[in-house]
């Protein structure tokens, strides 16, 4: 089954989940440490259906909103604006339609931030990636994907128990990217050194 499929019949726990763990990948993007959205996963365990553990997810939004800064508006920021973005889309009061809305709007910013941090170009469209496309994926886009549809696979298949296992998927992510942003800083970084270094006479 298709990500595109999964999110389509997936439940408003599973849609909340599938969204906030491609925000949690992302968190490196937005210099956050590792903890700072446990609040919000830890919301999704508690209730069930329309609105489950409502007033717990938005106060631990608006937190997570105060301590992760908008980053520089800039050409080489592109990745971290598109987290951001997700972020400031997050619903305060979730229903259904507006995280299903949120949730399929994070797999696309997602993919995309994957994309651009990627040194292997990729010449598809994310939406036929997402639509199952995978042929000449990527590396790291094509782990992204994995990740994505795996948290919806477990969450419909196990509901709130799935959470727990959708987590250490997402914390996977989260050091992978943080490690890959990690390597690109230190490799502009050596750029900078060396053209700032005088030839010799």
């Amino acid at each position: 089954m298709s990500l595109v499929d999964l999110i389509g019949q997936a439940d408003e726990r599973g849609l909340a989940a599938s969204g906030l763990a491609c925000l949690d990948r992302c968190v490196p993007l937005l210099g956050g440490d590792d903890e700072i959205l446990r609040p919000l996963w830890g919301s999704l365990a508690d209730g069930s259906g329309s609105g489950f553990g409502a007033g717990d997810w938005g106060e631990s939004l608006e937190q997570a909103r105060e301590k992760l800064a908008e980053p520089a508006r800039s050409a080489e920021n592109e990745a971290a604006l598109l987290a951001h973005r997700m972020l400031a889309a997050a619903p305060a009061v979730r229903t259904a339609a507006e995280v299903r809305l949120w949730a399929d709007a994070c797999s696309v910013a997602s993919l995309q931030i994957h994309r651009l941090l990627d040194p292997a170009e990729d010449a598809s469209p994310v939406d036929s990636r997402r639509e199952g496309r995978m042929q000449g994926m990527p590396p790291l886009v094509a782990a992204e994907l994995r990740r994505q549809i795996t948290v919806l696979e477990l969450l419909a298949e196990h509901g709130a128990g799935g959470l727990r296992r959708a987590l250490d998927v997402s914390t996977e992510g989260r050091r992978v990217l943080r490690a890959v942003v990690s390597r690109r800083a230190r490799g502009a970084q050596g750029v900078q050194g060396a053209q700032g270094r005088k030839p010799r006479s």
